[in-house]
């Protein structure tokens, strides 16, 4: 008997049999559980969205308070020539 034929078997004798029981407020469970999950995630996308916001919000205004694009001035003066 090859494995497949076994499996088979077996699933046929499980098939025959009583079906199992099935608690009555499974479905109450399932669906309290469905709601703390959506919840959950909900609440993690919110609270992500509002931690990007605070680091754009953060980033413009450190860029707005030291104006990385501007050219450093230089250290030393360049010399005088033709006073």
């Amino acid at each position: 008997m090859s494995g497949t034929e076994r499996k088979e078997s077996e699933v046929r004798r499980m098939m025959q049999g009583p079906a199992p029981v099935v608690p009555t407020d499974l479905g109450l469970r399932a669906a309290a559980r469905g709601g703390r999950l959506l919840r959950r995630h909900r609440a993690l996308r919110r609270t992500g969205l509002v931690l990007l916001l605070a680091a754009l919000l953060a980033l413009a205004a450190w860029a707005l308070v030291t104006e990385p694009w501007l050219v450093p001035p230089s250290p030393t003066t360049p010399p005088v020539t033709g006073f």
